[in-house]
């Protein structure tokens, strides 16, 4: 990916309303893995995902369509589409793979790594988002609690595989920040809206074979838990965090906003305790400190170097 120079995004810095709505985004994201936990105890993997997307390209198409903004594809951006969607596809395939194979604590924890990822990759496409010696040494601390994380063994009851989760969701974490920063650069020149829901309805055609060549429909009879999971899933989470996301990323840089969600792992841990009983070992909390520790000292060095400029 080397977009020409054209594309490189200009962004405004962050005001503490933007900061704000940037952290109840990742605060509802939190919910997202121990939802999607709940929800393949009934749903296999590629079905969950099908209906999933199927319910957010409905509510963000209905959504559109009510405030009035456009969700037709130009002709013209087919090509950034596609690839954005085959990035979206492979990403969110992997993602429910790896939270089927380990536990939602250490998958919430392994999956912000992306903020960690997004501002290494923005370093050399994002204008305004280059490596410091700081943002350095903060990126080295949250690898090095991923690292002391991967090797944890959670509760087998939820993590039937752990080290093979914990390697798809980096794997999926890199991927979906390869996809933040692109979508930061497609949305300079369109409608927000636009990428969020065409990466979606893209992706359809892709989980609809992969589900029926692969898995059967259901583990057991549908229940409540398993529909209000999907729902969460589409209407929250691919639909309204999607949106607002993109909408922001068109204004601001995804370096600093991706810092916001240095909370994330912690309220993932509370969910997957609450929701699940699991256990909050001291493995797991030293990881979520050091990714978010990692994450911190980001913020801080970018706060200093955007009032250096100012």
């Amino acid at each position: 990916m080397s977009p020409p120079d054209s594309r490189i995004a200009t962004t405004e810095p962050l005001s503490w309303k933007v900061g704000l709505l940037a952290l109840a985004i990742s605060l509802l994201w939190s919910g997202n893995i121990v939802s999607l936990k709940v929800g393949l105890e009934t749903i296999p993997p590629f079905w969950i995902a099908f209906w999933r997307m199927l319910v957010a390209v409905l509510a963000v198409a209905a959504w559109g369509r009510a405030t009035g903004n456009p969700v037709l594809m130009e002709r013209r951006r087919l090509g950034q589409m596609a690839v954005l969607s085959g990035l979206f596809t492979v990403q969110i395939a992997v993602f429910n793979l790896s939270v089927d194979f380990t536990s939602p604590s250490y998958a919430v924890i392994m999956l912000n790594t992306t903020p960690v990822l997004v501002n290494f990759i923005s370093h050399f496409f994002v204008q305004d988002d280059r490596l410091t010696v700081a943002r350095l040494a903060g990126l080295a601390i949250g690898f090095a609690g991923i690292s002391y994380l991967m090797l944890g063994r959670p509760s087998p009851e939820l993590a039937p595989n752990p080290l093979l989760g914990n390697i798809l969701m980096l794997v999926s974490a890199l991927l979906l920040a390869v996809r933040i920063v692109y979508t930061q650069i497609l949305v300079q020149e369109m409608d927000p809206l636009r990428p969020v829901i065409w990466q979606m309805a893209l992706s359809l055609p892709c989980f609809l074979a992969l589900a029926l060549g692969l898995e059967a429909p259901l583990l057991k009879p549908l229940g409540l838990e398993a529909v209000l999971a999907v729902l969460y899933q589409s209407v929250i989470v691919a639909g309204f965090c999607f949106v607002a996301w993109t909408m922001l990323l068109r204004r601001y840089s995804a370096g600093n906003l991706s810092v916001y969600s240095f909370s994330v792992p912690f309220f993932g841990i509370l969910l997957s305790w609450l929701v699940f009983g699991e256990p909050v070992t001291g493995r797991l909390l030293s990881g979520a400190i050091a990714v978010s520790a990692g994450i911190w000292i980001v913020v801080r060095s970018k706060q200093r170097e955007a009032g250096g400029a100012e």
